[in-house]
């Protein structure tokens, strides 16, 4: 996933504002930190005519009278500088996914596991902020993948209010079949689509 950030008079701005984690920043300087779980990601800084690209970590840049220049930061000088910064972040999302029995809103027994997981994270958070989203796979109509994308996702959200979650803290959605795990023609009957994803923060 790249992350792109703009040079604006003297301040490093994110675009848009949810991609901060990947980055450490103040006035003047910019720090593409490690993303979690080894993935690649990507920083763009601008000022005027003049662009620094960052594409590993611990890549940085500085605000110079000639524009953005790049140099390597440390772990040492990340922690000094921008340690308290990092600190008062959100942590974070944690992200499962739950998988479902063809044409049903009924969760796989590898599935019913994974939520006691599920149930662990979100007692990690006092007041958790909870993201439900179901899927389907190519097999159906829009309709009716409409729906039962939206039943999968209610299932889910019934399950966490009945563990305690205020249902408040939760936003339950359907993605019928437009957004695979797994790209197929459409009518392909793939297990891994048939699913619910569940972000906490």
């Amino acid at each position: 996933m790249t992350r792109r950030h703009r040079f604006v008079r003297g301040l490093f701005v994110a675009v848009p504002a949810g991609l901060l984690g990947a980055c450490a920043f103040n006035t003047g300087t910019i720090v593409l930190l490690p993303e979690k779980g080894g993935r690649d990601t990507s920083v763009s800084v601008r000022e005027g005519d003049r662009e620094v690209v960052l594409a590993k970590p611990y890549a940085a840049a500085r605000e110079s009278p000639f524009g953005p220049y790049a140099y390597t930061a440390s772990a040492e000088e990340v922690a000094a500088r921008f340690g308290a910064a990092i600190e008062a972040q959100p942590g974070r999302p944690t992200e499962f996914t739950l998988y479902f029995i063809t044409g049903e809103d009924e969760f796989t027994p590898e599935s019913r596991q994974i939520l006691e997981v599920v149930f662990i994270e979100i007692a990690k958070h006092p007041t958790p902020d909870i993201v439900v989203v179901g899927h389907t796979d190519g097999v159906g109509t829009d309709a009716v993948n409409d729906a039962l994308a939206l039943r999968r996702a209610e299932t889910v959200r019934a399950q966490l209010i009945r563990r305690g979650v205020s249902p408040e803290n939760i936003v339950a959605v359907g993605r019928g079949k437009r957004e695979p795990l797994v790209p197929t023609p459409d009518g392909v009957a793939e297990p891994r689509n048939r699913r619910v994803e569940i972000v906490v923060r």
